[in-house]
């Protein structure tokens, strides 16, 4: 009975260690409260709803009273080649956003710290983050203003003599422009991080490195990108994580069916099928199957940064 009281005894000790250290941090807490609402309100509230891909769903019988079909809306999805097209599509759209646009707030935020002006740095600072807070209708607008058949872009190049490009209309150009813009709108923002995490870098590292007679490239180089490898590496990990979803904003603002072809992506085919036509269960079988990858693409990728830099999310 000795052993069993004393484990009793260390329980009771930590429980009581525990609400003590709770109170003494009771108004971060307090302040969690509102996120944590936000979250089981809006994320684990409706989690209810995945059972619809696996129902047949029927509006005047609800979710929980439809019938189950266990996993037919599946074999629907796979046999769609309208789905295995906006699959390879929002592949291909994600894929382009990772080479070309990832690598971008690194390479700025190298730029902006070897800037020596304090005021001209914070200015371009606010100038390339401004786009983040616009939404992506305004920006559409900016860009059909811009590159549509009537567009400043077409009138300069019609006034140079050649002929209009039809940008948002070709299948050629509407992938370049997605990627492109979305880099526009995004990599000031993506700088934040990345200038944070180089603001934390030891200035003695960098005092030594001069010392030894290091330059700007050799500083770069030699402490600068080796001492955010770890930043770099969580955030590649996480932008795997949605390699196969997101962009919804974007591609619904700027596509049309001209590119429904190479511009057609998961997230507005489901909302066709899901609001337009009413397949709520294929909508939902759709997106269950997109997050179990994404799972899986962040495992992997988290497998790899830590047996490759020894960094990871976990």
């Amino acid at each position: 009975m000795q052993p069993a009281t004393n484990s009793f005894k260390l329980k009771e000790q930590s429980r009581k260690i525990l609400l003590k250290r709770v109170l003494s941090y009771r108004e971060i807490y307090i302040m969690l409260i509102p996120a944590m609402l936000f979250y089981l309100i809006f994320c684990y509230g409706p989690m209810y709803g995945i059972t619809l891909a696996f129902k047949d769903y029927w509006s005047s019988k609800g979710i929980l009273g439809s019938p189950w079909v266990g996993f037919d809306n599946f074999r629907v999805i796979f046999k769609s080649q309208a789905f295995w097209k906006v699959f390879r599509n929002t592949l291909e759209i994600n894929i382009g956003r990772l080479i070309f646009g990832f690598p971008m707030p690194i390479i700025l935020a190298l730029m902006l710290n070897e800037l020596k002006s304090e005021h001209y740095k914070r200015t371009i600072q606010t100038i390339i983050y401004l786009p983040h807070f616009l939404s992506w209708v305004i920006i559409a607008g900016i860009i059909f203003a811009l590159f549509s058949n009537d567009g400043l872009v077409n009138n300069i190049i019609v006034y140079l003599g050649f002929e209009k490009i039809n940008f948002l209309a070709n299948p050629k150009t509407f992938r370049p422009m997605v990627i492109i813009s979305d880099i526009w709108k995004e990599m000031g923002w993506g700088t934040i991080i990345y200038l944070a995490a180089i603001s934390g870098i030891s200035p003695e590292m960098y005092e030594a490195a001069i010392v030894d007679g290091a330059g700007r490239w050799s500083k770069m180089f030699y402490i600068t990108i080796p001492s955010i490898l770890s930043t770099v590496s969580v955030l590649l990990i996480m932008r795997m994580g949605g390699l196969i979803s997101g962009g919804f904003d974007q591609i619904f603002n700027l596509y049309n069916p001209a590119v429904y072809e190479v511009g057609d992506i998961i997230d507005t085919y489901v909302f066709r099928i899901g609001l337009s036509e009413g397949n709520f269960q294929i909508g939902t079988a759709i997106g269950l199957f997109l997050n179990v990858i994404n799972a899986m693409m962040l495992f992997i990728a988290n497998y790899f940064s830590k047996k490759i830099s020894g960094n990871g999310l976990y």
